[in-house]
């Protein structure tokens, strides 16, 4: 008998193929397969997220690159299906793999091709860096994989050709229907509160890089409830004797706020989403698995709304940011700071690389007592300890800094966190960690900070940011009196400074300068 390969074993192994020349690696090997899996929509990448093992584990275990063009669309497969053969031919570095996968499809008693999840015991029964890794994660072992999969082929009566097997758990007629009808529910709650929340990210927070997650989520439950079965949930739908539409609160039809309104409504698409998980595993456990990342997907997502919305207020009159460095200043530090903040600038970073720890403590408590006086913000530039031992409102890091998570548990809660981004997707990423405002830059050259000519990301990084981020940021890097009106017109409504101000013999009046700038 000559054995198959499905759509989706054929693409994790294209994918791997693409992985490995991203990697600049010599050869293709196990690791690159294990990440294909992961990143393909597949039956292996559902029992992996399972057991708690995800992509990003994955690439930043081994250093894999992903390629910047996936290879998603099953165009660049054979007309004709793929035989075991031909593919230990084309990939001879899998050859272990792909003889494990066939011992294990060739325990089934019923015709199998051979699956994503079928590669993915392959991995995880051969001897190498990624069946160790593997192993070392916990729960993904070969006993759990070979339970998994002799479930699957106990309930498949007939081959089918995809790589997901649609399981049901024995019940009776009336049990199914009911839980079928509380999936439809939950299913239509979960929507509705999406759709409440897009409009919102839309109409009012105007968020397109939010809204392109959200939609993310969206397409997420339309795939999920393919395992579910839509003509089942249809079918099963009674809302004329849901008890559920008779029953209502009085603070049902009470919203307070915009803000009020969307906070009611993410927590319903998460209420939504684990009625989802809960009663999926009754029907689909493939379904269940992404009903679950779904959950978790949505609370990054609240997250990311609500500090969108908490800094935005306040940090809405901080148009000028001020870098104070000593030895920059004209009449030192001190005359810099105060003839600044006296002519409204709204937050200071402390930013001096030369001082002990001892003498920038001493120097941060009279910058506190300054701003404090002022009414202003104070920031500590890379050193959150220091942030926390002068009561400074925040900590701003870089790119090679410590991570946002880890300055995060320095700070506590209350405290902003500010993170320097030099591409959108550091922009990106940097809202989705946590911080509470980013920079963006640098603009202009700068001398303050070096940068070789080819990093400058120029006015063409602050349009990208300002046509899709929400979440308050500085343009920052070489901005002074002459090209200030450039970056407000490519969309900058906050700018920081450093040398502008602090090596000018007028500090307040320079600021002033500045400030007439910009519009309102």
């Amino acid at each position: 008998m000559q054995h198959l390969l499905t759509a989706g074993a054929q693409r994790a192994l294209k994918q791997a193929e693409q992985i490995a020349q991203s990697s600049a690696a010599p050869e293709l090997a196990a690791i690159h397969l294990l990440a294909a899996l992961a990143f393909e929509e597949s039956r292996a990448a559902e029992l992996m997220l399972a057991h708690q093992i995800e992509l990003s584990m994955i690439l930043d275990q081994f250093s894999i690159q992903l390629p910047e063009e996936p290879a998603d669309s099953d165009s660049d497969l054979p007309n004709e299906p793929l035989e075991l053969s031909q593919a230990l031919s084309q990939f001879p570095a899998l050859r272990e793999i792909l003889n494990q996968a066939l011992e294990q499809v060739s325990r089934a008693d019923v015709p199998t091709e051979i699956g994503s999840e079928h590669l993915l015991w392959g991995l995880v029964t051969t001897a190498g860096s990624h069946s160790e890794w593997l192993h070392s994660q916990g729960t993904l072992t070969t006993d759990a994989l070979e339970q998994a999969l002799n479930l699957q082929q106990r309930h498949s009566a007939e081959p089918i050709n995809v790589d997901f097997a649609f399981r049901v758990v024995p019940t009776t007629a009336s049990d199914q229907t009911n839980t079928f009808r509380t999936i439809d529910a939950a299913a239509n709650r979960l929507r509705e509160g999406l759709r409440v929340i897009e409009d919102y990210l839309r109409f009012t927070l105007d968020d397109a890089h939010l809204m392109e997650l959200l939609k993310n989520t969206r397409h997420q439950l339309a795939e999920a409830l393919k395992f579910i079965g839509p003509d089942s949930l249809i079918t099963s739908r009674d809302t004329l004797h849901d008890v559920g539409t008779s029953i209502s609160t009085t603070s049902e039809f009470e919203r307070h706020s915009m803000e009020h309104l969307l906070q009611a409504n993410l927590k319903r698409v998460q209420e939504a989403t684990r009625t989802l998980e809960e009663f999926g595993k009754l029907i689909s456990v493939e379904a269940a698995a992404l009903f679950k990342q779904m959950r978790y997907s949505l609370y990054t997502l609240e997250k990311s709304i609500l500090s969108c919305v908490r800094n935005q207020r306040r940090l809405e009159d901080c148009r000028l940011y001020l870098l104070v460095s000593e030895s920059l200043c004209h009449h030192g530090s001190g005359p810099a700071v105060r003839e600044a903040l006296a002519a409204g600038v709204g937050i200071i970073q402390i930013r001096e690389k030369e001082m002990t720890d001892r003498q920038l403590l001493e120097h941060g408590k009279h910058v506190r007592e300054w701003t404090r006086a002022a009414g202003a913000i104070l920031i500590m530039n890379d050193r959150p300890d220091l942030a926390v031992a002068i009561d400074a409102d925040g900590v701003h890091v870089g790119q090679d800094e410590l991570p946002v998570r880890e300055v995060r548990q320095i700070i506590g809660p209350q405290r902003m966190i500010g993170v320097s981004t030099h591409n959108i997707e550091q922009a990106r990423q940097a809202v989705l960690d946590g911080a509470d405002y980013i920079g963006v830059g640098p603009t202009f050259p700068t001398t303050t900070k070096s940068f070789a000519e080819h990093e400058y990301a120029g006015l063409n990084f602050v349009k990208q940011v300002a046509a899709e981020i929400t979440l308050p940021w500085f343009a920052i890097g070489g901005i002074n009196a002459d090209n200030l009106s450039q970056a407000i017109q490519a969309g900058a409504q906050h700018v920081a400074v450093s040398n502008t101000i602090c090596s000018h013999p007028q500090p307040g009046q320079i600021t002033s300068e500045l400030l007439s700038q910009f519009p309102g």
